[in-house]
């Protein structure tokens, strides 16, 4: 294990970044060259080599060598984290093997511009490496850490593949504007909104190709983002090649069958047949009008998704004394099929890392570049609801007239003679779709093309390599489109038929360049400051356009008798295109005194073009100090505690997320066509508006104060890590509804107020067995965090609404001062004896004989207070076993699967002539209106415990180690508790509608090794 968490690890690589080559040896007789390896003769990269007693000490480099001064014959030490420290006599050739040290298991990881030790970690800043062994189903990069970090909150939006997921850091920072974290991929901040016709931005990461995460949770840590970093910040390093290292070929590929988890248990049809005679009478038209059939809609539309997915890597290093170039490429295919008929998701990625080092390792250079293509179907979504609602004593097909132009599928129909005269039949759209038919006749195909890239260039000048200076420059380009087809079978085009498409074209450029200055003075301590400038550009352009045609039947014609099939019924184009631009100074300063006391300091400034003349620049200072007190001398003998750090940080952040690229008084032309008018004769009808316009906007910011604490017991089998924190955000950006006539919208972003989060997390990972032949892990973390809105300042209301609309667009969430953030605001409902809601009975709070908004109440919100995640290892000799849960309490889901189910009245529409189905429990009630959407009844507790997944391995190896590797089975999604009545209480949204369902997903997978 001590080999996986150290050896191994690829996050020693960036220590070279530190280009740490003190030299005071002006004393010096000799050249002294070296190489370091491990036990297993690979190369140790970043570990410090010094002349005893002297300030004279360097790092080796990727291929584990050094070269300094040193008299001959002194002693020098090699020390690099997780070994014991070495001593060997100066020679001008010198071979040192590193042994294993238990006693410790620090690695370096990679922090805002730069790495660091996690010793040397002042602020709130979690590192992990991907389970390899103990994980399920894994399309994109955050399926790796759900449920395993605390204060991370990882919830997919739904199961649709290809799907992207909400992530929380500390419960977010913002009311409207994003509160999505940074996602920085090998160097390069991604943003944040997907790309057209790719919903997750993070399907551009193949997750066989990821090494590390760090995760930076406090402002002392995210800081150094300035005003991407407030919502916290998730740094993705992938894999790279090393140096001397002969070609190595990895194979890893999965199979997997998903079904639905859950269903929604409607009446089935002798249930529903039982229902419409009691209600309506035996000798009712009603119960007269029922069908024959017997189907179960939701199993016709679902079925079981087949998966695989096919990864090969080819990574190792060419060179020899004067030059290296370490390498590593990758292709991988992802085939999704989801559970839904006719959805899947298909990826394609590629991609490449050189990392040469010239010039006797003083220029180091990272180039490295990743594509990707997704094609996504992802399915007649609409049947998903479609399904719970449709008479389940209706057939699947038809071979009557009247359906022909469905294909043959059912539907419920009227006479007209709207479209074609001689077929006077049409779909009745007040009534339920056929659900297969709305699945199979879906057409909406979405793909994207993405390519990022950097080139990062690290440069120790010459004869004073304490400074280096570093460049980075990363883009990304994507395109993508979504393109529709109806045909004119299909309840989507029914007729008509007709086409579309959306498509957009994107890219972004970030050039960064520092310099860093490194210095040891005295005994054990250290100071280096670093300065630098980022420009970042991103620029988008796109297009939409929609047509749909008359069919060749139709028998209308023009004035001159020219036939009509075939033109145009009606038609729509549109286009757009924006900028933005963020320019920003950035300097950090770190000194350690004495080995043990740790002080930094960051500084950004950052200039936003989404802000007026006056607001455009915002500045973002943070500082934070740890204490080692384990090498203080009343700690350092104590053999039980192996590590004991305390932190303290302070900080700022900022927000920019305004909705505009350009925040300036503007006019923006109508290019819809259907705002287009012709004003007088030659004149295309271009009209021009003014945009709403705020010339007081500013900077939100997150002020944030952490403490934290890391404790480790008994060699590091016990470890203990608890953060707690404050953070404030004042002008907090918002669009709230605002009088007509104020501006020119009826909404407008302004600074409203002020919120406050805080909380604690907890993180305890031990290993109580540790054996030849066992050894088990077990590892928990738990997060709490209090959320308040403590300001509201919008056009004199204390209150504001926060966008979840239920019923006919009534809101029933909303920002208000004293409460935390989207809670409910709701009537209080009466029950009866038998504890049944009453329709349209609540109580009346304030006493005063009427029910109105005077007796709402604020009850719950969506936001959980706490949330967590277990895992537990166990392995015996070749063979593992593990499984990872994930808990969320305290959070409120609405149910409007259930409220738009209550009327019970429209089960059978006698005027319209057509019957829904509904669940025996909803129909119990007995309501008959859907009037009441803001009863409380409807706000349900959504606290959960998942069991993500159960996996069993085997490893396996060659006799001569020529071919390792693994086979292993997993099931995903294996179970939840949960006493939510709704079919999933994980909503991202905070409310549960008909929803993509998330799978339960079986897989098989194997891990080859050359």
């Amino acid at each position: 294990m001590m080999k996986q968490l150290n050896i191994r690890t690829p996050f020693r690589m960036f220590v070279l970044l530190l280009g740490l080559f003190l030299s005071v040896g002006a004393f010096a007789q000799i050249d002294v060259k070296g190489h370091v390896k491990d036990a297993t003769g690979e190369p140790i990269i970043g570990a410090t080599v010094r002349v005893a007693n002297t300030q004279i000490a360097t790092v080796t480099d990727f291929d584990g060598n050094f070269a300094l001064k040193a008299n001959q014959g002194a002693d020098i030490t090699i020390s690099y984290i997780g070994y014991q420290t070495a001593t060997v006599k100066a020679a001008r050739s010198i071979e040192v093997t590193l042994e294993e040290d238990a006693t410790t298991l620090e690695n370096v990881v990679v922090i805002g511009y730069g790495v660091a030790r996690k010793t040397d970690l002042t602020g709130s800043v979690t590192a992990m490496k991907p389970d390899e062994k103990n994980h399920g189903l894994q399309v994109s990069a955050q399926d790796m850490i759900q449920g395993k970090i605390a204060g991370v909150n990882v919830s997919s939006a739904s199961g649709e593949p290809g799907g992207g997921a909400q992530i929380r850091i500390r419960g977010g920072a913002s009311l409207n504007a994003s509160n999505d974290p940074l996602i920085v991929i090998d160097g390069m901040p991604l943003d944040n909104n997907s790309t057209k016709g790719m919903s997750n931005p993070l399907s551009l990461v193949n997750p066989n190709d990821i090494e590390s995460f760090t995760v930076l949770k406090d402002a002392s840590a995210t800081a150094i983002y300035g005003s991407r970093g407030s919502n916290g910040v998730i740094i993705i390093t992938t894999k790279r090649g090393r140096r001397n290292q002969s070609p190595q070929i990895s194979y890893n590929g999965t199979l997997s069958v998903s079904t639905v988890a859950k269903k929604l248990d409607v009446m089935n049809a002798s249930e529903y047949r039982e229902f419409i005679k009691d209600y309506y009478g035996a000798n009712s038209d009603a119960y007269a009008g029922l069908g024959n059939a017997d189907t179960n809609w939701q199993d016709e539309i679902y079925h079981a998704g087949v998966s695989y997915d096919h990864n090969v890597s080819v990574s190792g290093g060419v060179g020899n004394q004067k030059w290296a170039m370490p390498y590593r490429v990758s292709v991988g295919y992802t085939h999704q099929e989801g559970v839904l008929v006719d959805s899947n998701f298909k990826r394609f990625t590629a991609g490449f890392t050189l990392n040469p080092s010239l010039l006797d390792d003083h220029l180091n250079l990272n180039i490295n570049g990743k594509y990707a293509y997704t094609k996504t179907n992802p399915g007649g979504q609409g049947a998903i609801g479609t399904a719970t609602r449709m008479d389940p004593t209706r057939p699947v097909w038809s071979d009557e007239e009247q359906f022909k132009n469905w294909g043959g599928y059912w539907q419920w129909i009227k006479t007209t003679s709207s479209y074609d005269p001689t077929y006077p039949y049409a779909r009745n759209d007040d009534a339920p779709s056929n659900p297969v038919e709305q699945v199979k006749h879906y057409r909406n195909d979405r793909n994207a093309h993405v390519l990022l890239g950097n080139f990062e260039a690290d440069y120790k000048i010459h004869g004073f390599e304490d400074l280096r200076l570093h460049m980075n420059l990363s883009g990304d380009y994507s395109t993508g489109a979504e393109y529709t087809n109806n045909d004119p079978q299909s309840t989507y085009g029914y007729y008509f038929g007709g086409s579309g498409d959306n498509t957009e074209k994107k890219y972004n450029v970030v050039a960064t360049g520092y310099a860093q200055y490194f210095k040891d003075f005295a005994k054990d301590n250290h100071f280096d400051i670093m300065a630098g400038y980022e420009y970042s550009r991103m620029k988008y352009w796109g297009g939409s356009s929609y047509a749909d045609y008359y069919p060749a039947t139709y028998q209308k014609t023009f004035d001159d008798g020219t036939p009509k099939a075939g033109t145009i019924n009606n038609s729509n184009e549109d286009y757009w295109k924006g900028q933005t631009v963020l320019v920003s100074w950035i300097s950090r300063a770190n000194l350690t005194l004495l080995d043990r006391y740790l002080f930094t300091f960051t500084f950004r400034a950052d200039g936003s073009s989404r802000f007026a003349d006056g607001h455009r620049w915002g500045y973002f200072p943070a500082a934070a100090l740890a204490w080692r007190m384990k090498d203080e001398p009343f700690l350092k003998k104590v053999d039980v505690v192996s590590e004991a750090k305390l932190r303290l940080g302070w900080g700022k952040t900022g927000q920019q997320d305004t909705g505009k690229e350009y925040y300036t008084p503007a006019y923006r032309k109508n290019t819809n066509n259907s705002y287009i008018y012709p004003i007088g004769e030659g004149n295309p009808g271009t009209l021009y508006k003014p945009e709403a316009y705020n010339n007081d906007l500013t900077w939100e910011t997150t002020t944030t104060y952490n403490i934290g604490l890391d404790l480790g017991f008994f060699d590091q089998r016990l470890t203990l890590n608890v953060d707690a924190y404050y953070r404030k955000t004042t002008d907090l950006l918002c669009s709230p509804s605002v009088a007509a006539g104020q501006n020119y919208d009826n909404k407008i972003m302004m600074n409203v107020g002020s919120l406050k989060n805080k909380g604690f997390e907890i993180a305890i990972t031990g290993k109580p067995i540790q054996s030849k032949d066992w050894f088990m892990e077990l590892g928990v973390n738990a997060a709490y965090n209090k959320n308040e809105v403590t300001e509201i300042n919008a056009s004199g209301r204390d209150m504001i609404e926060a966008g979840m609309t239920v019923g006919m667009q009534k809101d029933v969430t909303y920002h208000k001062v004293g409460q935390p953030a989207n809670s409910f605001w709701v009537y209080q409902q009466v029950y009866d004896e038998a504890g049944r809601p009453i329709q349209g009975v609540y109580v009346d709070r304030n006493g005063d004989g009427l029910i109105d908004n005077n007796d709402r109440y604020f009850y719950k919100s969506i936001n959980a207070p706490w949330t967590g995640g277990f895992y537990f290892k166990l392995s015996y000799k070749n063979w593992d076993l593990g499984t990872n849960f994930r808990a969320s309490f305290g959070n409120y889901v609405y149910n409007n699967i259930v409220q738009g189910k209550m009327n019970t009245d429209v089960l059978y529409n006698a005027s319209k002539n057509f019957y829904e189905n509904s669940t025996s429990d909803i129909t119990a009630l007995r309501w008959t209106s859907y009037e009441y959407p803001l009863s409380d009844y409807f706000v349900q507790n959504g606290s959960f415990l998942k069991c993500d997944n159960i996996t069993l391995g085997w490893n396996f190896k060659t006799w001569d180690e020529y071919l390792s590797g693994r086979i292993y089975a997993s099931c995903t999604n294996v179970f939840t508790i949960t006493k939510y009545k709704g079919l999933d209480p994980e909503q991202t949204s905070g409310m549960e509608s008909s929803l993509y369902p998330r799978s339960r997903t079986f897989l098989v997978g194997l891990n080859l090794n050359f």
